[in-house]
């Protein structure tokens, strides 16, 4: 259990980055579809849970080392091909977003440039990427219990001070609505993309992983912590979308609005889970290219950081609608070879 729960906090870890701990993407994919938004984190939470168990029960059984040794596996050449590089953008991508995000956030409580706040989260990030894949993991995974107490705290404060009845939130939360899609595909797109961002240091933990029903454990504890979390953000800026709507970092208003401490404790929050999140991205895409025990790898690691530094000045709010809408297709496909290869071996043991 000790094991499952190591797993799950750092599949949580991984994905709980810049975009889902600030509220903004829980604004754009579930509040702002208003009551529906909860139906959609409930489907999220399933999908999480099923999934990250059929990603770390596979890679647990073909002891894997890279996203690389099992997409091709269950994929094929041609597709996997395709797969294993648009992963890797993405992964960078991904990064990117999170350095962005770091910058953004320390705008917004200390007013500090944004370039700044992206160079200190880089400089942190490289340093960590450039340390062996356990205490990495382990790093990954201490910071999500600090991060639910955080949340339930503005969660019960939002809804106990709400000015607003929940039926006029969720007429003000339909202005921040960006897609045409129905709360359940925009709910689905949402958890492939996280599948796809998590796939590659999923694997590369479950592969280490002896006992696949361990591993198994680990994704469905992640997905309902991940579910669990999602709901709590979302009820806590659906209580206050008249105060939160338009702004780039809603939660860490909320927790302003309750004590410039508890604002200061969220912010190490999201910096926390910033950091989780960009040095999983970067771990996973530099050894996909570079053996971590080469000199190489420490020379690419600091390069690929200043491109991802150049990249970020693009701006957090814009990265994250753009990327991650196309992602979600990707990991739509990744999902269905999963499931397939998931099934495969269930049904070889029957």
């Amino acid at each position: 259990m000790k094991k499952s729960l190591q797993i799950g906090g750092a599949y949580v870890g991984i994905i709980v980055g810049a975009g889902f701990a600030s509220g903004q993407e829980i604004v754009l994919y579930f509040t702002s579809y208003g009551f529906k938004g909860v139906y959609g984190a409930l489907l999220a939470m399933v999908g999480f849970s099923i999934v990250g168990m059929c990603v770390a029960q596979v890679s647990s059984r073909l002891r894997t080392a890279s996203h690389k040794d099992l997409i091709y596996q269950i994929s094929g050449n041609a597709v996997g091909l395709v797969l294993d590089y648009l992963l890797s953008l993405f992964l960078f991508g991904v990064a990117v977003i999170m350095f962005a995000g770091a910058g953004a956030t320390l705008q917004q409580m200390f007013g500090l440039p944004i370039w700044l706040g992206s160079i200190c989260m880089i400089l942190l990030t490289v340093a960590t990427v450039m340390m062996d894949v356990k205490s990495i993991i382990n790093i990954i995974a201490l910071a999500t219990p600090y991060l639910l107490v955080i949340v339930s705290i503005i969660a019960i404060y939002a809804i106990a001070t709400m000015d607003l009845t929940f039926v006029e939130q969720a007429v003000i939360a339909q202005q921040a609505q960006i897609s045409s899609k129905s709360w359940w595909l925009t709910a689905l797109l949402y958890m492939s993309f996280n599948i796809g961002v998590s796939f590659s240091l999923l694997t590369v933990m479950c592969g280490s992983v002896r006992n696949d029903k361990i591993a198994g454990m680990g994704g469905i504890i992640g997905g309902i912590l991940l579910g669990a979390l999602i709901l709590l953000i979302n009820f806590s800026l659906l209580a206050k979308m008249n105060v939160v709507i338009g702004l780039d970092i809603p939660m860490l208003a909320l927790a302003n609005e309750i004590h410039p401490l508890v604002g200061l404790l969220m912010t190490f929050s999201l910096l926390g889970m910033i950091y989780n999140t960009a040095v999983g991205m970067l771990y996973s895409f530099m050894v996909r290219f570079f053996k971590p025990n080469r000199p190489s790898f420490k020379v690419a690691v600091i390069f690929i950081g200043v491109l991802g530094f150049l990249a970020s000045l693009a701006g957090f709010t814009t990265l994250v609608a753009k990327l991650y809408a196309v992602m979600g297709y990707v990991g739509l496909v990744l999902i269905i070879f999963i499931i397939s290869a998931w099934l495969r071996k269930v049904r070889r043991i029957i």
